[in-house]
C-alpha cells in the first residue's frame, strides 16, 4: 500500500513541477495560458501541497506496516512456531 502512494506522491509532484515551468514560461511563446499564469501558480500550488500529503500518508502506512510484521514475527517466536511468511524465504 505505501508503494501506491510513493507512486501517487511522485506523478502529482511531477505534474507541480511541470505546472510550476508553465507559470513561467512566457506568455507570449504560448498562447493558450492565461496572461500573467496565476492558473499554473495555483495549480503548481495545490498539487505541490497533495503529493506532500500523500507522501506523508505513505511514510506513515509503511511505519505501520512496519510494526505489524514486527508485531507477528515477535508473536511467532514467543510460542515457538514460525511464521508462515517466513517460510517461503
Amino acid at each position: 500500500m505505501a508503494r501506491n502512494l510513493y507512486i501517487l506522491a511522485g506523478a502529482l509532484l511531477l505534474f507541480a513541477a511541470i505546472s510550476f515551468v508553465m507559470s513561467v514560461t512566457a506568455g507570449s511563446t504560448q498562447p493558450a495560458l492565461p496572461a500573467n499564469g496565476t492558473l499554473w501558480k495555483t495549480t503548481a500550488l495545490f498539487l505541490t501541497v497533495g503529493g506532500i500529503i500523500v507522501a506523508l500518508f505513505g511514510v506513515i502506512t509503511a511505519l505501520f506496516e512496519q510494526v505489524d510484521r514486527r508485531t507477528e514475527e515477535r508473536r511467532f517466536r514467543q510460542t515457538g512456531r514460525r511464521s508462515p511468511k517466513l517460510r517461503d524465504r
